[in-house]
């Protein structure tokens, strides 16, 4: 283990197993050394739950930004599956973090450092560093407060 893989054991992390996607497409697909990957929803607790509900109305600032940083640990989970190591991610290029907002909710950005912020955290500052969109919704599927795709550069 090297760089990311050990900075995610030493944060404690455990990804968790990747269940089958909920529809007609896959969770990641390469283009070249462009890894898509596609809407991640937040990976679930010890208990196999995940959140649901509005951010600013069911679930606090707080309850978002930890939601979003479960999908984060949803997103490396595909990362490490698609190419066996982290250590092999170059760069995220993009991230798009949808979230199920009330009426009137504009601290998207701050919902979606919680994905932002992890992702440096296991890849470091460098490695993360991207260009995003926070983008607040009615809806999302199954309930969940927030989905995130992403754009990989990998080598």
């Amino acid at each position: 283990m090297s760089g990311a893989e050990e900075r995610l054991a030493a944060l404690g992390i455990v990804l968790p197993p990747l269940s089958a996607p909920r529809g007609n497409y896959v969770r990641a697909t390469r283009w070249g050394d462009l890894l898509f990957l596609a809407g991640h929803g937040p990976a679930p607790d010890a208990a196999g739950e995940r959140p649901r509900g509005r951010i600013g109305a069911e679930l606090t600032e707080e309850e978002g930004y930890a939601a979003a940083r479960r999908c984060g640990i949803a997103l490396l989970a595909t990362l490490r599956t698609e190419l066996g190591s982290l250590d092999r991610v170059e760069r995220i290029l993009r991230v798009v973090a949808w979230m199920r907002c009330a009426p009137g909710f504009e601290a998207t950005p701050k919902i979606a450092n919680g994905c932002s912020d992890l992702l440096a955290e296991v890849l470091g500052p460098d490695v993360a560093a991207h260009a995003r969109a926070a983008v607040g919704v009615e809806m999302l599927p199954y309930g969940l407060p927030v989905e995130v795709e992403a754009v990989v550069a990998v080598r």
